[in-house]
């Protein structure tokens, strides 16, 4: 019966959490799957930077919700956030909240909050009733164990929890390994990209190695 009334409300466009009682308790993990909503992608810096931009679009349709909150990692650091509203092309608000500064702004991360927990906060108008905003964050994060450089090959080690991520190496470097099938392609600009679908309800662990083209610049 609950597979008959997700397949229903994913036929005509309606929330399937909506259809599913709010009382279950795996309600959530039910749909997360079938409301894949987010597209991730990873642009890498040059190794030794240890950086990484990336962006990631989703759509918030409950009524009522005025923000986003973007748990950074731990192990990794978050700067020059930003966000704007895909449908209208709006620049919004986002702000990085360190330790006692999310504790002071009342905000629930879904975890407790530590010393060195980092969340990005962007804020929108509310959600109308019936309506929806599709939003893309950016950001540049930094994360030394994650993505680094191994004598002369690239390392980028991470989890992904979404069921679409990409990721972009560098420019001048070129594939030579990855742990997770991906599909590879070649950007106009010449540079590779990596894109990863996962349709398990928990993460991947994606490992991508890469070496400098020898025509490359240091």
């Amino acid at each position: 019966m609950r597979r008959a009334l997700l397949a229903w409300a994913l036929a005509i466009g309606a929330a399937p959490a909506a259809v599913l009682s709010a009382q279950e308790p795996d309600a959530e993990r039910l749909i997360e799957r079938a409301h894949q909503d987010r597209d991730i992608v990873y642009f890498l810096q040059q190794p030794e930077t240890h950086s990484f931009d990336l962006y990631h679009d989703y759509t918030e349709s409950r009524p009522g919700v005025d923000k986003y909150l973007n748990v950074v990692r731990q192990g990794s650091r978050a700067s020059n956030p930003s966000a704007r509203i895909l449908d209208t092309g709006e620049k919004l608000s986002a702000e990085t909240l360190r330790g006692q500064e999310i504790t002071r702004a009342a905000l629930d991360i879904g975890e407790p909050v530590r010393p060195d927990s980092e969340v990005v906060v962007v804020r929108f108008p509310p959600v109308g009733k019936g309506r929806s905003i599709r939003l893309r964050i950016s950001e540049t994060y930094t994360d030394e164990k994650s993505y680094r450089l191994e004598g002369d090959e690239l390392v980028f080690d991470r989890s992904f929890g979404r069921a679409h991520n990409a990721v972009v190496l560098p420019q001048g470097w070129y594939l030579t390994a990855s742990a997770i099938p991906a599909t590879v392609s070649l950007l106009p600009d010449g540079r590779i990209r990596l894109d990863f679908v996962n349709a398990r309800p928990d993460e991947i662990a994606v490992l991508i190695r890469a070496r400098r083209r020898p025509s490359s610049p240091r």
